[in-house]
């Protein structure tokens, strides 16, 4: 587990509320940067709640430019969860996860997200190719419908604010590829996502139409998440201020990462789902705060079905690449096709994570109930993947993640620095090449908004077996080295890249960075 020795927010845990669940010592934190939440009411047993599939959204029509107009409206709601139970949840749409929204490359689409929450949200299309100002810049704040007051972001910080609605403008110029979308407020992305605001949004185009693989029922998003629940059935989170409105953080023990003990895919704990003897294309999206998962399907009396890659977070690969098992930080997504026709009808598969313990060491399960025609394939070649060239005299940076000094307590930072909207950690030209070198501590899954990367080493040596293809997240491990190469394309202003740990982005691990012509 990485540890770390921890210091006092100087008085502030004192005052805050007491937490509805306690720390795990130390059982399901192998491989991680977190501390273990215990929930507060017995859990079910794994493998009797359905998998639900999350609705697709539909556009209610056009706006002025002709692009295609949907609407969401983000509200409270209570939703049964674990079985028998009601848990409050901030939705997109009042459901959770959101619906899920299907674009097309080279199709313009708006989304107009209606805020009917008591406190102010920002949305994030993860891995979407956006302007500056559709992009979710932590301090563009859509305020609560109807409220009037003035909310100002920590420090004083102010961006571009709306009141009640916000149209947020996406051109799809843009490889198919499974991206999601979440809040990104500034000091409070990680308990607007622990209670709800996240969803798929999948962008398809021509290429991938043309592949014969998995489609329709046999395609599946898988969001899986990690949570822990209070005794009354609400998402336990160990916020300084859990009303989500001025104090921003976790409480010191939590600092490192909050790693819940239930297992949520779709929404439902360790669900079960019926499969044909056939092969399935799964989505599969990271979506937890904190916890790494290294995924396996692992079937009774034989060996672990193989896991073919075929796509990362931006889209698909060269080839397809064949693994026993997957890891997936936060934010981070892999696209596979499993080949279930090999197993016999009857045979139940349990999709098993190597990075748990106590519950949180299996997923989900997939049933073989019947036979079935299956013309799908996943052919040896899949896309044209353009191979980034680092030219001589590329500009060369190097970021390092580190616990330290934020203000008046410790928080996490990037070269020492915490995050500030005016304080640029890189000017960067559209269109030229830069090679980036990203320097941890503990684990980080480093983000990086407006345009996908390729990875190029870890530790000197080549890029691991999961690095393939465009990402637009990776996995830095404990006192790792890793380079990538960045090129952003089409848009200037201020971006930001961040450690998708939501408790150390909450806590300033946060850069501003600036594309210039």
């Amino acid at each position: 587990m990485s540890r770390l020795s921890r210091r006092s927010f100087l008085g502030l845990a004192g005052g805050a509320a007491a937490g509805a669940a306690l720390a795990g010592c130390g059982v399901d934190t192998v491989g991680q940067t977190g501390e273990r939440l215990a929930s507060g009411l017995p859990l079910p047993r794994p493998f009797r709640v359905p998998l639900p599939i999350p609705p697709v959204a539909r556009p209610v029509g056009t706006d002025r430019s002709g692009a295609e107009l949907y609407r969401i409206t983000q509200r409270r709601a209570h939703v049964e969860i674990l079985p028998g139970t009601r848990t409050p949840v901030l939705g997109y749409d009042g459901i959770f996860p959101g619906p899920t929204i299907e674009s097309r490359r080279g199709r313009p689409l708006v989304v107009r997200h209606r805020n009917e929450l008591d406190v102010p949200t920002v949305v994030h299309l993860h891995g979407g190719h956006t302007p500056h100002e559709h992009d979710g810049w932590p301090l563009d704040l859509v305020l609560p419908a109807g409220d009037d007051r003035d909310w100002t972001p920590h420090h004083g910080m102010r961006g571009e604010v709306a009141r009640g609605e916000r149209d947020y403008r996406y051109p799809m110029e843009q490889r198919a590829a499974t991206l999601w979308y979440h809040d990104h407020r500034m000091d409070f992305t990680g308990p607007a996502v622990y209670r709800g605001l996240a969803g798929f949004h999948l962008v398809r185009d021509e290429v991938e139409d043309e592949l014969p693989l998995p489609r329709e029922e046999r395609e599946l998003p898988l969001m899986i998440c990690d949570r822990a629940f209070a005794e009354d059935g609400s998402f336990a989170y160990p916020a300084f201020d859990e009303a989500m409105r001025s104090l921003p953080g976790v409480r010191e023990e939590w600092m490192e990462g909050v790693l819940g003990d239930v297992v949520l895919v779709n929404g439902a704990p360790w669900p079960v789902h019926e499969i044909d003897a056939a092969r399935y294309r799964l989505r599969l999206l990271n979506a937890s705060n904190a916890r790494r998962y290294r995924l396996a399907l692992s079937v009774p009396g034989g060996p672990d079905l193989p896991l073919t890659q075929i796509g990362s977070d931006g889209g698909l690969l060269a080839a397809p690449v064949s693994h026993d098992a997957v890891e997936l930080a936060p934010a981070e997504r892999f696209d596979v096709v499993v080949d279930f026709s090999v197993l016999p009808v009857g045979t139940e598969v349990t999709m098993v994570n190597g990075l748990g313990a106590g519950g949180t060491d299996r997923v989900m399960r997939f049933r073989v109930v019947r036979r079935a025609p299956d013309d799908s394939r996943v052919p040896d070649r899949l896309a044209e993947v353009e191979r980034l060239v680092v030219p001589p005299g590329a500009r060369r940076r190097t970021f390092r993640f580190s616990r330290g000094a934020v203000d008046d307590h410790t928080g996490w930072t990037i070269n020492g620095r915490s995050f500030h909207p005016d304080d640029s950690h890189a000017d960067s030209r559209l269109g030229e090449v830069e090679v980036w070198r990203l320097v941890t501590d503990v684990h980080h899954p480093v983000h990086v908004h407006l345009d996908p990367f390729q990875v190029l080493a870890r530790d000197g040596g080549d890029p691991g077996p999961a690095d393939a293809g465009w990402k637009d997240t990776v996995d830095i491990r404990p006192a790792e080295v890793v380079d990538i190469a960045v090129r952003f394309t089409d848009y200037t202003g201020r971006f930001v890249m961040h450690c998708h740990n939501l408790e150390h982005e909450d806590m300033a691990m946060m850069a501003t960075v600036r594309t210039t012509h």
